[in-house]
């Protein structure tokens, strides 16, 4: 099983410049982080996931790269990263990077040639038309914040196509030379010692782009161009992708026409986030037992990574106009907390009022549900949001360790960005320190949690399959069978106690027994009258196979 060693990961997403400090410049390091991974390895985290650490202007969070093959000064150098490797690997933690090769900075060496001259041997690594393309205003990822996906260069005297900001020229990927580039630069990390990336903007990386030609053909040949190179290189090594494309559309990332699992190992489930975040809103589960209904069917060996935040906004595009709405009343109320008409720019914590109960449920769904969790940081201590900041920043500020100044992040007076201070969020009260002296904390419920879910590998290798029976309203029972055995999963989206009845699965169960909830509930007995608190949980082993 180890080569799907994915499917029962807990990945834990950070920013390092954001995470910890070592030196006092004010900016996370690569020592910082190696510092802190006895508190991940404490947490369960299996694998990291790291923004990126290249060298970049700053410009658009480190996603504006200048070389792909070193790690940003501000951060460290790469015996620092071969040292974290090797510390998270002494502690179980592997450790993926993202992939950010839809673009470049337009400081990159090879962008700074390829617009001196049309006989540059960079010229054609980018995409180029010569007069102003009729599409020049379509497109546009970031609205309000992007004019256009066209620019013009006056040194190149043509104009140079960018889908995101125009300091991001993008790379021309129906040039063969782009194309091996970017497996050298797989190759390169791999070497190093990492398990696999993260794929950033999937879906424009295969798109041969043509000025004024749309739709823009897709090869996906070359995602099983990518999965190949990568294993061959390190067999367990594995691709997460982001691709937020209409449902119909996802499987073809996964597999070829023949239905083997040869392109991404695992994907981003954007229809299910958009889906739960419905769910909490409305306090009904209909809309997860729709996502769980029009699920694509999967290769064997592929996966779903599920998240409730990550990095970017809450991205809501995939609801209708009814339901974004309906979440933006529950959770974005004022304009500043939403972005781009389709998002919400906030931490969990703050969006569910600060509710323990409804951060516990919320937590328990996602980590329950199919596929592998992925966990922003901070929000295992419940971190809030600054909304004085621009953007995405917002929820991209400085871990808090400690109530000490600088929140434990960094010593400087002046950090990268400013720690949240004051109010129910701030350092003084939300940091690691006090919440690992109480044990009844959200930190220490996480940790029960995650020990939990790794001695329930059904949940991530196994299926995910809702219980459809006569429920009180606002109740979510799924189940998730495996080689293991068989887990139960009851989840009360609703404020009100109920009581259900499951009392027909009787006949599948081998001693059900309580493995974790909100609450001391009665033993489990025969299933048929079950109590569950509002926003309660209950996690029930059914039955486990012998010999595991």
């Amino acid at each position: 099983m180890s080569e799907y060693w994915y499917k029962e990961a807990v990945i834990y997403c950070l920013d390092i410049e954001t995470f910890a400090d070592s030196n006092g410049d004010g900016i996370g390091d690569l020592r910082g982080l190696i510092g802190r991974l006895d508190y991940l390895a404490r947490l369960g985290v299996t694998c990291l996931w790291l923004n990126p650490i290249h060298p970049t202007p700053g410009r658009d969070d480190g996603y504006d790269i200048t070389d792909f093959y070193n790690v940003d000064p501000r951060l460290g150098d790469l015996g620092d990263f071969a040292e974290l490797l090797h510390q998270a690997s002494n502690r179980g933690i592997r450790v993926m990077i993202d992939l950010v090769v839809n673009h470049t900075s337009d400081e990159h060496p090879w962008f700074q040639s390829a617009r001196s001259s049309p006989d540059s041997p960079y010229r054609d690594w980018y995409i180029w038309s010569e007069s102003e393309p009729p599409d020049r205003f379509q497109g546009m990822v970031f609205p309000g914040e992007q004019r256009e996906t066209w620019s013009y260069d006056r040194t190149a005297k043509a104009w140079y196509y960018h889908r995101f900001y125009d300091f991001q020229p993008d790379l021309n990927f129906a040039n063969p030379r782009v194309r091996e580039e970017a497996k050298k630069i797989m190759a390169f990390w791999l070497q190093l010692g990492v398990a696999g990336f993260r794929m950033d903007a999937v879906p424009f990386i295969i798109e041969l782009t043509q000025p004024g030609k749309e739709p823009c053909p897709m090869d996906f040949e070359f995602l099983t161009e990518l999965r190949q190179h990568a294993q061959w290189r390190r067999g367990d090594a594995i691709l997460l992708a982001e691709a937020n494309v209409e449902p119909d559309k996802l499987p073809v990332y996964f597999a070829d026409a023949g239905g083997s699992n040869n392109r991404i190992h695992m994907l981003f489930d954007f229809m299910l986030n958009g889906r739960l975040m419905l769910a909490l809103a409305r306090q009904n589960p209909e809309s997860i037992i729709d996502a769980l209904r029009d699920t694509p069917e999967l290769p064997r060996s592929a996966q779903w990574a599920t998240f409730l935040r990550n990095h970017d906004e809450i991205d809501l595009s995939r609801l209708t106009a009814e339901q974004r709405e309906d979440v933006f009343e529950a959770f974005g109320p004022d304009e500043n907390m939403r972005l781009y008409d389709r998002g919400i720019r906030r931490r969990l914590a703050p969006m569910l009022g600060g509710d323990r109960r409804r951060l516990e449920l919320a937590y328990s769904l996602q980590f329950t549900l199919r596929g592998t969790p992925v966990l922003r940081y901070g929000e295992e201590i419940g971190m809030g949001d600054d909304l004085a900041l621009p953007g995405r920043n917002s929820i991209r500020t400085p871990m808090q360790w400690s109530p000490s100044t600088g929140g434990g992040f960094s010593d400087a007076k002046e950090p990268i960005r400013p720690v949240i201070s004051g109010g129910e969020y701030g350092y003084e009260k939300v940091n690691v320190t006090a919440q690992r002296h109480d044990k009844d904390s959200l930190l220490g419920w996480f940790e029960r949690m995650i020990r939990t879910l790794r001695e329930s590998p059904e949940v991530g290798a196994g299926t995910c399959v809702h219980v459809d029976r006569k429920l009180p309203p606002g109740v979510l029972a799924h189940r998730a069978d495996g080689t293991t055995g068989t887990m139960l999963f009851l989840h009360n989206l609703g404020a009100d106690d109920v009581q259900v009845d499951l009392g027909d699965l009787y006949g599948e169960a081998n001693d059900p027994n309580e493995v974790f909830g909100d609450s001391d509930y009665e033993p489990v007995g025969r299933l048929d009258a079950l109590d569950l608190a509002g926003y309660g949980y209950r996690w029930i082993r059914l039955s486990r196979s012998p010999g595991t």
